[in-house]
């Protein structure tokens, strides 16, 4: 699948115009109540295919107190989305960079309402490294793409879920996204912004990359300290030290020349959530949003400098998962 160059440097917007045959796109939306009681992901998206029954918009909720995952689906008439900015629209929902707007009902839930959105603090883009992909961004014919749109920003508003209402306001919010033909056949990915130091925020993700017949581990992971983002990446030269997934629990090492991180995350019950593999949205990714991540962080020349548990995380773990250990 080759880049729109147009929107390269906009990773946040559609960049799915004129794509054609298999392609997916879909936006992550995650908040958390202030209590911590209350946290939801709405996924808005669209999957089209070369079987035109197959191609639909959708929006797909999960939420950590149940694992309840319902998936809403669209016509793909009713999916509008801006080229020039973070503007989509699936049915009479509406996800932008400083709101979002749900109406959904279904026999299993039914949710309403209006949320804020303040403050987002995006991975940056960059003329060489345009988001958290880095120089990948420039490769053509990757499987699948991704950026992180917010590590942490602030949450405002109401929603009313199965006609209880719920209130969001003083909560924090995360946002990424996901586009191209295929989910990898094995990757961990984890995330949380609720450490007890303000303004530390993670995002993690290993996969098994596809690449020119054979393939590869990558990763990327992002810390965020307040005002400064360490960047540990395929592509800035860190190593994975240690990729270990146990029946319970996910312990990832990586290292550069000046520091050492150590993520060890708690694995829980979660939601099925659908996503795009064989061609089509299947229902075959486990994810959940409560679990909890200790993050150790060393440098090398002092020893251990920072140490929190990072709760409300969410944690995938999916596919052939001997592809990444070690």
């Amino acid at each position: 699948m080759i880049q729109n160059v147009s929107t390269l440097w906009r990773p946040q917007v559609f960049q799915g115009e004129h794509k054609k045959g298999t392609y997916f796109e879909g936006w992550f939306y995650k908040i958390v109540d202030s209590s911590g009681e209350h946290t939801y992901a709405f996924i808005p998206g669209i999957f089209t295919s070369n079987n035109p029954r197959d191609t639909h918009a959708f929006v797909m909720v999960l939420d950590a107190a149940t694992h309840l995952s319902t998936y809403h689906v669209y016509s793909v008439d009713q999916f509008r989305a801006s080229s020039r900015q973070l503007d989509i629209q699936v049915g009479a929902n509406r996800f932008c960079a400083d709101f979002f707007e749900i109406h959904l009902d279904s026999e299993q839930r039914s949710v309403h309402g209006r949320i804020k959105l303040g403050h987002l603090q995006p991975w940056p883009v960059k003329l060489l490294s345009p988001g958290v992909m880095g120089w990948y961004a420039f490769v053509p014919f990757m499987e699948c793409y991704h950026a992180v749109l917010s590590f942490d920003h602030t949450v405002q508003g109401y929603l009313t879920i199965n006609k209880t209402e719920v209130d969001f306001s003083h909560g924090r919010g995360y946002i990424e996204k996901d586009w191209g033909k295929s989910f990898p056949s094995a990757y961990v990915w984890m995330q949380s912004n609720h450490f007890d130091t303000p303004g530390v925020s993670l995002m993690a993700s290993i996969a098994r990359i596809p690449w020119l017949g054979s393939s590869f581990r990558g990763f990327i992971i992002g810390l965020q300290m307040k005002d400064r983002l360490l960047r540990f990446t395929t592509y800035t030269g860190a190593a994975l030290q240690t990729c270990e997934i146990a029946e319970k629990i996910v312990r990832i090492v990586v290292h550069d020349n000046k520091y050492q991180l150590v993520l060890e995350t708690d694995r829980s019950d979660g939601g099925l959530l659908y996503a795009p593999y064989d061609f089509a949205m299947n229902a075959k990714v486990s994810e959940t949003l409560g679990a909890n991540i200790k993050l150790n962080l060393y440098e090398k020349s002092r020893g251990l400098i920072f140490s929190e548990i990072g709760r409300h995380a969410g944690l995938d773990v999916n596919g052939n998962l001997s592809e990444l250990a070690s």
